[in-house]
């Protein structure tokens, strides 16, 4: 009577999925050089501990001057400047700037000393020595400041980003070495059958042998997957063989693989090894081709065992066992390199040349049940189509091609493109999908943590003031403001808190300062905020409430302050440039006093207040934001001068 074992009930597409899902296969995170981390996943966060730029850098050839010296020039009436000196990209400069003077600055250079503007080149004529300014600038005209790009104390990447050129170009910016990565599960792979010859072996087909296609194809198809494939020694269809290699390989890999001997002969005994050595948990799903796929686990290693076929194999790896693979190694499915979606915002362009757009998508509801980004072979509703919105920083930005996920081509006769206009995306890469979760505004470190407990969330820290305003345009799902901008638009309210501000200044502060006052009496120089920041609209409500208190205007106290109108981007930047010797008093949190050793200043209390676009509400990754704040005391007790306002109190 043969002894021969028939297959079991079959089980379930969904079931198998289920079974290879229950396997662990996820491997320890690895520390990997930079260059070497491409298409890796980041494990932890990562801060700017520098400005990029770190310096004032000139973004046109011309000349460095003080930009009050050229009021009033034009072309009729220019002003004539002395000729200082010369600084060219690479170098430092070897003179200041006084007034009525200015220095030749090529692109790239540090702008000297004195100098708070860039004048273009075209729009000067040398004179006997002297050069004439055929036009009147204002400070920070033709000149990118340092931190632009990205400041120090900002958050760069975020666990869970995946990296490609653009962001290995970010880490290399900021000086970053090695990063912690999303280790790669090891795949053991193991073939099986008397008939299979090693390629480069001598072949016998009178005797029916073939060579072995599946190892190196399934070995390849788990590298693309994001696995570590290691191939073992091929093994008949001998019970002690197999079960030798077997327990080897499951001591050394996180899955492991095998084709061939799966199905009911009475010389297949791979099922067999599984039951005795471990767990079989199916043998036999309902698919064709993949009809006597085996899935269990053998020690604590998972198990998968496929079709002898190649084709069947291969088919049967792609749809079964590389997503599981993939996020395991946190690998997105993989997605067309073009999608379709609308116009966030109305856009326009009239310089007559072809204009690649970088642009950012933005999900207004959840993805379908396929997880598929709309294509254009997946035609969906308008309002089902992601949010398309520009993102420019200037060509000189790094950032602004992480901050991006394609392209929109503009054609040369493409004046504009209108908000709701059907727009096709080139992804940067396959892979790339719009973000869970897209934020716009304040600059905030307790925010930066709680971003954390979300999956490859986005946020552009560009303040309050600009975060409203996106929201109100219906851009991003989220912004962070200060209370004071929060009544200017229509949103559901997430969650706020507290933190305090003032001034900084370097330890022991030695300068002797005491508040607000001495920045209006003294001659400090003060490192400010942009106009957009919350900080920046705290300090102004305290000096309004000092102009009253001396029946004086706003004006006349803040043309007082020594560097007012010179602003930096992010919450450490004014503090670093304190550090750095080129200011006196920053405004800036208690909480970057003390990560910076600092002396602080309270001044006051300001309340932030995380605003949501009421229509999507409804999306998974906000609901994950809103359980993040209320679980987040943790977060607000380990920075100094915060503390979390309870959802009844808001």
């Amino acid at each position: 009577m043969s002894d021969r074992k028939q297959f079991r009930t079959l089980a379930q597409p969904e079931a198998a999925h289920d079974a290879i899902a229950s396997l662990s296969m996820r491997a320890a995170p690895e520390e990997v050089r930079v260059p070497e981390a491409s298409g890796r996943t980041l494990t932890d966060r990562i801060d700017a501990t520098l400005d990029v730029p770190g310096f004032d850098r000139a973004t046109v050839d011309g000349y460095a001057v003080a930009a009050r010296d050229t009021f009033g020039a034009d072309e009729s009436s220019p002003a004539r400047l002395e000729l200082a000196g010369e600084v060219h990209a690479g170098e430092s400069p070897t003179v200041a700037l006084e007034t009525g003077e200015c220095i030749e600055i090529s692109t790239g250079a540090v702008v000297p000393t004195g100098a708070d503007a860039v004048v273009m080149v075209e729009r000067t004529d040398r004179d006997d020595g002297e050069i004439l300014v055929r036009t009147s600038v204002a400070p920070g005209d033709r000149i990118m400041a340092a931190g632009t790009d990205i400041a120090a104390g900002e958050r760069a990447l975020g666990p869970g980003t995946r990296l490609s050129a653009r962001e290995i170009g970010l880490l290399s910016a900021l000086g970053v070495e090695s990063v912690s990565v999303v280790g790669r599960p090891t795949v053991g792979i193991i073939s099986t059958g008397e008939e299979l010859v090693r390629p480069g072996e001598p072949l016998a087909s009178a005797k029916g042998e073939i060579y072995d296609v599946n190892s190196h194809t399934i070995a390849a198809a788990v590298a693309e997957a994001g696995g570590e494939p290691r191939l073992y020694e091929h093994v008949g269809d001998d019970y002690e063989a197999m079960e030798r290699v077997l327990r080897e390989a499951a001591t050394e890999c996180d899955l492991l693989l095998s084709s061939g001997s799966t199905s009911a002969s009475a010389v297949d005994v791979i099922y067999r090894v599984v039951e005795e050595a471990g767990e079989l948990l199916l043998h036999g799903v309902a698919v064709k081709p993949g009809k006597p796929m085996l899935v269990g686990r053998i020690a604590e290693s998972g198990y998968v065992g496929l079709p002898g076929y190649p084709v069947s194999a291969l088919t049967i790896f792609r749809s079964f066992v590389a997503p599981a693979i993939r996020k395991a190694a946190a690998r997105p499915p993989p997605e067309s390199a073009t999608l379709i979606g609308e116009m966030a915002v109305d856009e326009r362009y009239s310089e007559g040349r072809l204009r690649l757009m970088p642009v950012g998508l933005v999900e207004r509801g959840e993805p379908d049940e396929t997880g598929d980004t709309p294509t254009q072979e997946h035609t969906q509703p308008s309002t089902e189509r992601p949010l398309v919105y520009p993102v420019d920083k200037g060509s000189g930005a790094t950032t602004s091609l992480v901050e991006a996920d394609g392209i929109v081509e503009m054609p040369p006769e493409i004046e504009r493109l209108d908000r709701g206009q059907q727009v096709t995306v080139r992804l940067f890469s396959p892979g790339i999908r719009p973000p869970p979760v897209f934020g716009i505004g304040e600059d905030d470190p307790a925010f930066s943590r709680l971003l954390d407990r979300i999956d490859s969330p986005r946020y552009l820290a560009l303040g309050s003031r600009e975060g409203v305003r996106r929201l109100r345009n219906g851009v991003p799902d989220v912004a962070l403001t200060v209370e004071s901008y929060a009544g200017d638009v229509e949103a559901d309210l997430l969650g706020s808190w507290e933190r305090r501000w003032g001034l900084l200044v370097p330890q022991g502060n030695p300068e002797g300062v005491a508040g607000i006052v001495d920045l209006v009496e003294r001659s400090l120089r003060f490192a400010n905020r942009p106009r957009t920041a919350g900080l920046r609209r705290s300090l102004e409500e305290a000096i309004e409430t000092l102009a009253e208190s001396r029946a004086v205007t706003v004006g006349s106290l803040t043309d007082a302050i020594e560097g007012y109108d010179a602003t930096h981007r992010a919450h450490e930047s004014p503090a670093r440039r304190v550090l750095g010797d080129t200011a006196d008093v920053a405004l800036g949190l208690e909480a970057t006093a003390r990560s910076l050793e600092m002396d602080f200043l309270p001044v006051g209390t300001e309340r932030l207040c995380l605003l949501a676009q009421p229509e999507r509400r409804s999306k998974a990754a906000l609901g994950r934001l809103e359980t993040a704040l209320i679980d987040s005391e943790a977060v607000f007790d380990s920075l100094a001068g915060y503390r979390l306002i309870p959802a009844d109190q808001s």
